[in-house]
């Protein structure tokens, strides 16, 4: 089987992984996938910012992500980016609770020049039409804000998303939107959250916002889902872009509700012979509780385990008091992995290495070693010479070497610095003098 090589190397396609500037993208993991494309015949298309629609190819034009296509709509056609293919096409549609059984509209074409032009006046009226639009709704003293118009890509229709915190009679402004614009007229609400993901932007953690990039059910968040994770109810920390507690406290909520169900009350308090011990602070994830001996303020601070913390509370209920709070057998320190590379060391280069004689010398020790040793030879020398003085000269230096023969030198033996023996002295003296 050929494959299809779209970036001009020895290599599958990288559709998956092109840039996408819409928001909600999806990664196609199955884009390298021979015949992904054929597997399915639902194509996913995406309008202006996080609006989205499912459409079947049944004329089965060839479509990749990124190509720009015409789709029908109610009335006419609308034109919009098609951001997925394949076998995943079924599964965003799982997500969003639509079933493939229904009825689902058609890709007419790809998007032709007519189009376009057609689509470019159309998103060009948008923003005067939004001002105009807000204007309208204030002269009709609405309580609700429009935030965004969209016009259908043949410019037949314009859908008005509008917030509003209480429930509108709208059906005046209809009738005077449609006489101002000469459109037909659809209203959809939407929440402050939806708007900000329409609108996009960057958290305060770095990356761009959730709702922008992957939430399409947005479930309501409330300040028991801060005070669970031990968060400190500060309104301009917790709250988002868009003014309402953050989506992420959600995340991990369920993590802390398991993990306090192993910790004891903030209530209860802690009796043993030092004292009354309240409860402090509490690390939820470790396991471990902080208590102070006054209510207020933190003094005589001990941190204790879960565990320890149930057992003194039923020391407690019994009658019986420890005598601290502190965990009563110590565990042994765990002892350190030893690193037999020394790799981790940033000194292994440093350390001394051990000689021949077991002695650990340095580049500056082996120097001093060398002068004491040419020290001695000087000393030993002059002692020597001074010994054959006394003498007459008659006794010969039996370490000198004959005439015509080569010194021998050996370096490995140390001079020794003691007088020789009685023996050795009537071995000199009995050895006769060489001739010259």
């Amino acid at each position: 089987m050929e494959y299809k090589l779209h970036n001009g190397s020895r290599k599958l396609c990288y559709k998956s992984c092109d840039r996408q500037d819409k928001q909600l993208n999806t990664y196609d993991w199955l884009a390298d996938i021979p015949g992904n494309a054929e597997e399915n015949d639902l194509v996913e298309v995406q309008f202006k910012n996080t609006r989205k629609g499912y459409f079947r190819n049944s004329n089965k034009i060839e479509l990749e992500k990124g190509d720009i296509v015409a789709v029908e709509a109610n009335p006419g056609h609308d034109i919009g980016v098609v951001t997925l293919t394949g076998r995943l096409v079924p599964l965003q549609m799982r997500k969003v609770n639509i079933k493939p059984e229904t009825d689902i509209k058609r890709v007419y074409r790809k998007a032709k020049p007519i189009d376009m032009e057609k689509y470019n006046e159309a998103k060009e009226r948008e923003h005067s039409t939004m001002i105009r639009a807000r204007q309208i709704a204030l002269d009709l003293h609405l309580n609700m804000k429009i935030g965004d118009v969209e016009y259908q890509g043949d410019g037949n229709k314009a859908i008005f998303y509008y917030i509003a915190d209480e429930r509108v009679d709208f059906r005046q402004l209809i009738k005077v939107l449609a006489d101002a614009f000469h459109v037909r007229i659809e209203m959809k609400q939407i929440g402050a959250r939806q708007e900000a993901g329409r609108i996009g932007g960057i958290g305060p953690c770095g990356r761009e916002l959730c709702c922008a990039t992957w939430i399409t059910s947005f479930v309501s968040v409330s300040t028991s889902a801060a005070r669970f994770q031990d968060i400190s109810l500060n309104p301009q920390k917790l709250a988002g872009q868009c003014a309402k507690l953050k989506c992420c406290l959600n995340y991990e909520v369920d993590c802390y509700v398991e993990a306090q169900k192993h910790l004891p009350s903030k209530e209860i308090e802690l009796e043993s012979k030092e004292g009354v011990f309240y409860f402090f602070k509490a690390d939820i994830l470790s396991n471990r509780i902080t208590y102070s001996t006054d209510k207020n303020i933190p003094a005589n601070l001990v941190t204790i385990s879960g565990r320890r913390a149930f057992e003194i509370i039923s020391l407690n209920k019994r009658g019986i008091k420890p005598d601290n709070l502190s965990e009563e057998t110590q565990r042994s320190e765990a002892k350190k992995p030893v690193d037999l590379l020394e790799q981790e060391s940033l000194t292994r280069f440093d350390r001394n290495r051990k000689s021949k004689n077991g002695n650990e010398n340095n580049g500056r020790n082996n120097s001093e070693s060398n002068d004491n040793r040419n020290k001695k030879k000087k000393k030993n020398n002059g002692n020597s010479r001074s010994q054959q003085g006394q003498g007459g000269g008659q006794q010969p230096d039996p370490k000198e070497p004959k005439q015509g023969e080569r010194p021998q030198q050996n370096n490995n033996r140390r001079p020794s610095h003691k007088n020789p023996k009685p023996h050795e002295e009537r071995l000199i003296a009995n050895d006769k003098p060489t001739q010259a």
